[in-house]
C-alpha cells in the first residue's frame, strides 16, 4: 500500500492543472466572484486540506488509469467525492433543494481550465 501511494504521488501534474485545483478551491471560498446566486448558497468553502485532497485523489485516479500524468478530467472526476463534505451550505440553499453536488456541478462549469 505504501509503495502504491508513493507511485500515485509521483504522477506528474502540470502547473496548469495545479492552478485549476487552486482555483476550484478558491471558488468554494469566494463563489460570488463566479456567480452571484452561487455566493448565496455557500456559507463556507473547502479548506487548504481540500486542495491537498483534490491533488492527491486526482493523482491516484490518473495512476489507477495507468497514466503518468494528471488531466483536468481526473480533477473533475474526483471533485464531488473530495468536496461534498467540505462545503457548508446556507439555509437558503437547503430550502431551495440545493445540495453540495449541485454546487460542485456549478463550480465545475464556471471555473475555467486555464
Amino acid at each position: 500500500v505504501l509503495a502504491a501511494r508513493q507511485k500515485a504521488l509521483a504522477v506528474h501534474m502540470e502547473p496548469v492543472v495545479e492552478e485549476y485545483i487552486v482555483q476550484l478551491i478558491n471558488a468554494t471560498r469566494h463563489p460570488a466572484l463566479y456567480n452571484e446566486r452561487l455566493g448565496e448558497y455557500l456559507d463556507y468553502g473547502a479548506s487548504p486540506r481540500g486542495t491537498i485532497a483534490l491533488d492527491r485523489c486526482a493523482r491516484a485516479r490518473a495512476w489507477l488509469n495507468d497514466r503518468d500524468y494528471v488531466s483536468p478530467d481526473d480533477v473533475q472526476a474526483v471533485a464531488h467525492d473530495v468536496l461534498r463534505h467540505r462545503l457548508l451550505l446556507t439555509f437558503e440553499a437547503e430550502a431551495e433543494g440545493k445540495d453540495a453536488d449541485h454546487i460542485i456541478d456549478q463550480l465545475l462549469n464556471l471555473v475555467p481550465v486555464a
